[in-house]
């Protein structure tokens, strides 16, 4: 039995998820970091399509994310406002999470799935990609992540479906430095 929320809960999350869902939908890539079998990072992006289930992406094995795809699931996601929409560049909107990715087989409904939804979003280059034995197409499945909308406004995002949002009001330590601290000797 899942506990019941407070009202307070209840009008963030009114509030927050159609935001956050509306800024996914408003983004065309997400920014990836992937790990290879040695522990070393790697940044990269992809375009993507959203679906009830998760992300879907189509990445090359010729990549090196899409090496790292296939070395391990653990992956990185965030989307990120445009430079030029932000009122400031050290706080734009951005959506992270930690995923699971999964390849999905050629053979499969998933498959058909994705493949559908990205060429819906991104025309006939995506079936061109897909039909490339290179490509393979994965399904980035969210468990938790972090939507901040500025300067003291971080939302934590849990649950099944991240649904459950609590404001991170623990706020950033240490005490800005002065000018004179600043100041070169």
């Amino acid at each position: 039995m899942k506990p019941e929320i407070s009202e307070q809960e209840q009008r963030l999350r009114d509030k927050l998820l159609p935001e956050i869902e509306t800024f996914k939908q408003q983004r065309k890539t997400l920014q990836l970091a992937t790990v290879d079998t040695d522990g070393q990072p790697n940044a990269s992006y992809a375009p993507f399509a959203l679906a009830d289930d998760g992300f879907y992406i189509l990445v090359s094995d010729l990549a090196r994310h899409g090496h790292n795809l296939k070395q391990s699931t653990k992956v990185s996601v965030m989307l990120v406002e445009d430079e030029a929409e932000a009122k400031s560049v050290f706080a734009r909107k951005r959506l992270t999470f930690d995923a699971m990715a999964q390849a999905v087989a050629r053979d499969t409904p998933s498959f058909s799935k994705g493949v559908s939804l990205l060429s819906k979003r991104f025309g006939d280059m995506s079936d061109n990609l897909a039909a490339l034995t290179d490509f393979n197409l994965y399904k980035l499945a969210p468990h938790q992540g972090l939507y901040v909308k500025g300067f003291g406004q971080a939302f934590s995002l849990t649950g099944s479906e991240l649904l459950d949002v609590n404001w991170k009001r623990d706020g950033h330590h240490g005490t800005p430095k002065t000018p004179e601290d600043m100041q070169v000797a």
